[in-house]
């Protein structure tokens, strides 16, 4: 059962325990929007034809780096209803890999402990500002628009692994008929 805060239950995070998201290495992303609402556009013989929030969603994600200078982009899709896309995080931590993808290894030897209080330069805080800047769009132009509030993210721990999550984020738009976060999917 979930832990109460403040008397009311709080769900437990799916982020790793003891992993330190402002750490360097390579993140593999969900966004998905409210109830799989398709606002971001459609896809038509495996392409997506963006609508306005999309291309605004679209243009917001390229725009990362110029408010977050620790961050490179990599791979990424936008599909009717969620993006994907791998963001990379290099803040000059000591203990990353020659490739700088992530060591579980020495993080299990480093206890890392989150504090509260302002968050910049890690994953939570690069998709939060993501997150606002398309929303905010959307409320200034009055476009009937909603995130889910969580996101989905991956810790990218070899190159194997990378260029694996690279193929599924190219390949996502062909096989939206059985995605399941297609609104019509097989999977409800």
């Amino acid at each position: 059962m979930p832990d109460k805060f403040r008397d009311r239950y709080r769900i437990p995070s799916i982020r790793l325990p003891n992993w330190d998201y402002s750490d360097s290495g390579y993140y593999f992303i969900t966004i998905c929007t409210k109830n799989k609402n398709e606002y971001f556009g459609e896809i038509v013989n495996d392409k997506n034809y963006l609508s306005e929030i999309g291309k605004i969603t679209e243009k917001c994600w390229i725009e990362i780096p110029a408010h977050f200078p620790c961050v490179k982009l990599d791979e990424f899709v936008m599909m009717p209803n969620h993006i994907h896309g791998i963001i990379i995080i290099k803040n000059n931590v000591p203990y990353v890999e020659t490739q700088n993808f992530a060591s579980l290894q020495q993080a299990k030897q480093i206890k890392y402990q989150n504090k509260f209080g302002p968050q910049s330069k890690n994953l939570a805080s690069i998709i939060r500002g993501f997150k606002i800047g398309v929303k905010k769009y959307a409320t200034i132009n009055k476009i009937n628009f909603f995130w889910q509030s969580r996101y989905y993210d991956h810790i990218i721990r070899n190159e194997k692994e990378y260029y694996r999550v690279k193929q599924y984020i190219r390949d996502n738009p062909k096989n939206w008929e059985t995605d399941r976060n297609n609104s019509n999917d097989i999977w409800t």
